[in-house]
């Protein structure tokens, strides 16, 4: 962790790309192999617990999106077209990414657009000398309306390759569409998706839900990267913030705080200056920038004359006139197709005050606790062709994290949570429906450098979901979402690669379970071998 040291290990890199990892073969439990004393000159290809996209038993038509080699900061860029044989309306629409590098090469950061359309960001796992292979899966269905017409396609990994930095990243993004036919229904989904272009937003005036999707990441190579490590002064760390560690990611209408948000956070392939943790196993959503959604349906009214308007995001805690973060914006539409133009009101809008502190505690080990809270409700209504529909959004967001350190950050350690709660209601003809969402992020983490600059990394992460869909007032649906990362490992600072002397165990469990059933995996590694592989649904 100690930000000067992982910055030198993870390089500069480039913001800018999400999506699941490819959970490999269908097996109850993998035939554990015999690991190594340490690790050597190869591993085990990276893998996930995170479940593979469902798709339909139809018929299905591949497209490819893009094909390149990344071994600079130059854009691939090419063109896309619909496939042919498929229909335009699908059941499911699936993006992959294929992906080789070997040699040496830290962790790169990355974007795929297509029509201006973020559709994926992703981060690289870091290579071994003798090369590794990886795949990231994705459910698109919901960008659908960008992909029924032909589309320019923008594609970058930003990456360096030197005398010291070899691994040229070699990378194939394809899209299967499954027609929808037989019991296979098209799949609900937005009838617009239009990307944010600056901060100016016209929506079309009869939209009757409007949800903004925001990929928020920490910039790479630098302290925001690891904001959940920042201190504020008298405390001396080397990254600094006047609110230490509090970060909350904002988006505005027309200069109106319109929703909040708690960041993930995320952990790249370099992170916690320990790259051994993740060489087989990455941290929950490294693979996959799952993005932020903001309901901004109680401002359809406001948004639906026919004008353009200001939407702003921003990420509250970041020192002013620093950079840092990159927050690209998708905005999902969903139209009134029995009116023309859709009128109401906004009709609530209610904000507690921030609460934002940090407490510095000096003395042989040094000790910074932070909280951070902040509430938001909003509501409106809409004259849709329908009747007359309310929608109410509430959001609240905390933080609270203990960051204890030694001078010269030789022992640094972090234990945080974060929570993000928010209930959606919609109220009109018929029972309302509420859609609730309780989300947890935790970090537990230590590292430790001895006498000897042997740098030991122990760490836990998780993220941790419960959803609830109630209409009403009675559960129609619900899921609890646990995604826990575990990982130990070391190696001898200073030292040749080949006189590292690294260990290093990791594990990941990933269980998902409620009304639509169950989905339960195990993976375990010593030395970057897989050594379980076990499914329990």
């Amino acid at each position: 962790m100690r930000p000067r040291k992982i910055m030198s290990m993870i390089g500069g890199v480039l913001l800018a790309a999400g999506a699941l990892l490819g959970a490999g073969p269908a097996a109850s439990a993998a035939q554990p192999a015999e690991p190594p004393a340490e690790f050597g000159t190869d591993w085990h290809d990276p893998v996930t617990a995170t479940p593979p996209v469902a798709v339909p038993h139809t018929r299905s038509c591949q497209v490819t999106l893009a094909q390149a080699q990344f071994s600079d900061f130059t854009p691939y860029k090419g063109s896309y077209a619909p496939p042919k044989g498929c229909g335009d309306r699908w059941g499911k629409v699936v993006l992959r990414l294929d992906g080789k590098v070997k040699g040496r090469q830290y962790d790169r950061l990355g974007y795929l657009h297509v029509g201006g359309v973020e559709v994926l960001r992703t981060s690289t796992p870091e290579p071994s000398p003798d090369g590794i292979a990886w795949n990231v899966e994705k459910d698109v269905t919901r960008y659908s309306d960008t992909f029924r017409s032909a589309q320019p396609v923008e594609m970058l990994i930003g990456n360096v390759v030197d005398e010291t930095y070899t691994g040229v990243i070699d990378v194939k993004v394809t899209l299967t569409f499954y027609a929808a036919e037989g019991r296979t229904k098209s799949a609900a989904t937005p009838d617009k998706v239009l990307p944010l272009d600056g901060t100016a937003l016209t929506t079309p005036r009869n939209s009757e839900r409007i949800v903004a999707e925001v990929y928020a990441t920490g910039s790479g190579g630098g302290c925001e990267e690891f904001w959940y490590l920042a201190v504020p002064d008298p405390a001396p760390y080397s990254c600094k913030a006047a609110a230490g560690p509090n970060r909350e990611v904002r988006i505005k209408v027309d200069g109106q705080l319109a929703g909040i948000a708690s960041p993930f956070p995320n952990v790249w392939t370099g992170g916690w200056s320990n790259p051994f943790l993740w060489y087989v196993v990455p941290a929950p959503h490294a693979f996959d920038v799952r993005p932020i959604e903001y309901d901004l349906t109680p401002y359809a009214a406001l948004l639906n004359d026919g004008r353009a308007h200001r939407v702003e995001v921003s990420v509250a805690g970041v020192p002013e006139g620093q950079s840092g973060w990159s927050t690209p914006v998708n905005v999902l539409v969903w139209q009134d197709r029995g009116s023309e133009v859709v009128t109401g009101a906004l009709t609530r809008h209610e904000e507690s005050a921030p609460t934002d502190s940090t407490t510095y505690t000096p003395g042989a080990e040094l000790r910074l606790d932070a909280k951070a809270g902040h509430r938001l409700t909003t509501a409106g209504y809409l004259h849709t062709s329908h009747g007359r529909v309310t929608t109410t959004v509430a959001r609240s967001v905390a933080a609270d994290t203990v960051h204890r350190w030694t001078e010269g950050e030789n022992t640094d350690a972090l234990k945080g949570s974060w929570t993000d709660d928010s209930a959606v209601t919609t109220d009109g003809r018929g029972p309302a429906v509420t859609a609730r969402v309780h989300r947890t992020y935790t970090m537990d983490g230590t590292i430790t450098i001895g006498a000897d600059d042997r740098l030991r990394t122990v760490i836990t992460l998780g993220d941790r979901a419960d959803t609830t869909t109630l209409r009403g007032g009675r559960t129609a649906s619900w899921s609890r979402l646990d995604d826990t990362y575990r990982g130990d490992a070391s190696w001898t600072m200073n030292v040749p690669r080949d006189q590292r002397h690294a260990t290093g165990t990791s594990a990941e469990r990933y269980r998902l379970y409620g009304s639509d059933g169950c989905y339960d995996r195990s993976l375990g590694t010593v030395q970057g071998t897989l050594t379980e592989d076990l499914r329990r649904c």
